[in-house]
């Protein structure tokens, strides 16, 4: 679950989801593959204008620092360096997805949420164990079927992207919350839903982290909401709301009622913070039974499952 930011971020306050799968990489940012030894995984997410694709995948360590190696992550950054950062991983390896503007220049659009997440925000990871078995199965499915855009902000976005893949891993385990959000899946219910799903199911060894944004002067990102939280905690709202009061009380109740019954989230401040230099080690094969959460280190400082899918960076 991955906070919100900018101007964008302001009006939408619900923030981004991602999927990170750590043994599951890219042949493309369009085709999955099973990971080879010292290969970290891939994120994968939705995408409202990129090149018309409905998902693409990008490696962990580009995904959050727009880099190929850990040497490379700057100790602080800003924009300028950020920038340049994804301007020349885009020359690298993003070029038919974000081509060239006037004068090679790089590109406006929305591709520069494809890498260098960690600049722009603070994100939360919400992990399980998964077997090869499953990972196996969601490679030949995303494969196979078309990947062709049809982003909807209230019916198909990206956190609705992260509840069907955590739901083939985990059936059933997000469900939308037609109370709190309005049927909107937003990336705190993601979280909030795949954490109380865990708790009624201890076999998958279910544990978090948080990944900080990187120092720097870039603005800080703000904390995600739900639709009744931010309709309730955001001040460009609290003029409208009061109105709403006034005019229909019976509405605007329901919506605090909705918020302190079904939206309110603890993100867990004290979750370990995920530690990128040891999800970059290459990790021993395993071989596990079909059905058996395959469990093992993960890439933070607490003890965890194998980071194999989460519902983090929303």
């Amino acid at each position: 679950m991955e906070e919100p930011y900018g101007t964008f971020g302001k009006y939408n306050p619900t923030g981004h989801a991602a999927v990170y799968l750590t043994q599951v990489c890219a042949a493309s940012p369009t085709q999955l593959r099973r990971c080879e030894a010292g290969e970290a995984g891939v994120v994968i997410s939705r995408y409202f204008k990129i090149a018309g694709y409905d998902w693409l995948a990008i490696p962990l360590l580009p995904y959050l620092y727009a880099v190929e190696t850990i040497q490379e992550i700057p100790p602080s950054a800003d924009a300028q360096t950020v920038a340049a950062l994804r301007d020349s991983y885009r020359r690298a390896h993003l070029l038919e997805l974000a081509p060239d503007g006037p004068g090679g220049s790089a590109p406006e659009g929305d591709w520069t949420q494809l890498i260098g997440s960690a600049y722009d925000r603070k994100s939360y990871g919400f992990q399980i164990g998964t077997t090869a078995e499953q990972d196996a199965a969601f490679i030949e499915q995303f494969n196979r079927r078309k990947n062709k855009r049809h982003f909807n902000l209230f019916y198909w976005n990206c956190a609705d992207f992260a509840r069907k893949v955590l739901n083939f891993y985990a059936p059933q385990a997000v469900h939308r919350n037609f109370f709190a959000d309005a049927g909107i899946t937003t990336p705190k219910l993601v979280a909030k839903s795949f954490t109380r799903y865990a708790r009624k199911h201890p076999v998958v060894e279910f544990s978090s982290f948080q990944i900080p944004q990187v120092p720097g002067s870039i603005h800080r990102s703000r904390p995600a909401k739900g639709v009744a939280e931010a309709l309730l905690k955001s001040k460009k709202y609290a003029v409208p709301l009061a109105m709403l009061s006034i005019l229909t009380p019976e509405v605007a109740g329901s919506i605090a009622v909705a918020y302190f019954t079904e939206g309110r989230f603890n993100l867990k401040q004290d979750a370990g913070i995920f530690d990128i230099a040891r999800a970059m080690q290459p990790q021993p094969t395993r071989t596990v039974p079909s059905g058996v959460a395959d469990s093992g280190p993960a890439g933070q400082t607490t003890p965890a499952s194998d980071l194999k899918t989460s519902g983090a960076m929303n």
